[in-house]
């Protein structure tokens, strides 16, 4: 494949995982009681906080799991589940507020950013097993570029949704919210299928062996 196409193909795959779109109504809910600078700045530490945990893992996610003997699919299992219940809640259209006043803005905002807004709401289970996959199956420091300009690219271009996300569910409406959150959980709810049944049929064969 060439450069182009190989970024191309990252960059769907973390832009679909780690879904900034689908995050657009938890986002403003959380920040409903923030002036536009605070938002902007919650935007910027909610997707830095995500690129630096992407890329961390995708580094590191190795080791770590190696050091403490956590299998990969074990990683899938837990991601899975977590998944399908995130998509339950949104496809009955249910979404967590947590209104801020404007005293418990400076207060809260570095917290919500770090989580649940950066971790796991953008780079959830998905998104980091995603990053690890890539970056195990990356043979030269080439593709390992590759993978971490990737997150980089999609956490730029989550950002600017983020920052816009007023005037996106303005045009699309609160009809349209929830139905696009509707359809998004379905979809959530289809990946996280594919990602416990992929991360329990290694342990299923081993115990039928």
């Amino acid at each position: 494949m060439t450069v182009l196409t190989t970024i191309l193909l990252y960059f769907t795959s973390f832009f679909t995982l780690m879904n900034p779109l689908g995050a657009m109504p938890v986002f403003l809910s959380m920040t409903d009681g923030l002036s536009q600078k605070q938002r902007k700045n919650t935007a910027l530490k909610t997707m830095l906080t995500a690129f630096l945990v992407l890329a961390l893992f995708s580094i590191m996610g190795k080791y770590v799991f190696d050091f403490f003997h956590i299998s990969i699919n074990g990683l899938r299992v837990v991601g899975g589940v977590l998944f399908f219940v995130m998509g339950y809640d949104m496809l009955n259209a249910k979404i967590s507020r947590m209104k801020l006043t404007n005293e418990e803005a400076q207060t809260y905002t570095d917290d919500v950013a770090l989580t649940p807004l950066g971790v796991p709401l953008i780079a959830g289970p998905g998104s980091i097993t995603n990053a690890m996959v890539l970056m195990g199956d990356a043979n030269t420091m080439a593709d390992k570029g590759l993978v971490l300009l990737s997150i980089f690219l999609v956490s730029v271009v989550s950002f600017i949704i983020l920052l816009g996300a007023t005037g996106i569910i303005k045009v699309i409406g609160s009809q349209g919210t929830k139905i696009f959150t509707k359809l998004m959980g379905l979809i959530v709810m289809i990946i996280a299928v594919e990602f416990f049944f992929s991360g329990i049929t290694p342990y299923v064969r081993a115990m039928i062996h």
